[in-house]
């Protein structure tokens, strides 16, 4: 991975994806945050996406690592992160 741009940690980078990484309208948003909040409950670096199956990386496991990639996670916690 290529280190990006790291800063301050977004407003509600916890909870919230930014919506450009997940739209508030998305048809299975509320699963996807209910498995983000077990796997980070659990102390999980990531969690399955119930459309994709693909693994997802938490915003805890993304903060700790202490910088952005770049590559667009959808839980990244950086402000200022490129989409």
């Amino acid at each position: 991975m290529k280190d990006g741009p790291s800063g301050p940690l977004r407003a509600g980078w916890l909870d919230t994806p930014d919506p450009s990484r997940l739209a508030p309208d998305h048809p299975r948003r509320s699963e996807i945050l209910a498995r983000h909040a077990r796997a980070s409950a659990a102390g999980l670096s990531s969690y399955l996406d119930p459309a994709t199956g693909y693994s997802v990386l938490t915003a805890t496991y993304l903060a700790e690592r202490g910088y952005c990639c770049s590559q667009g996670c959808r839980h990244c916690p950086w402000e200022g992160a490129e989409v």
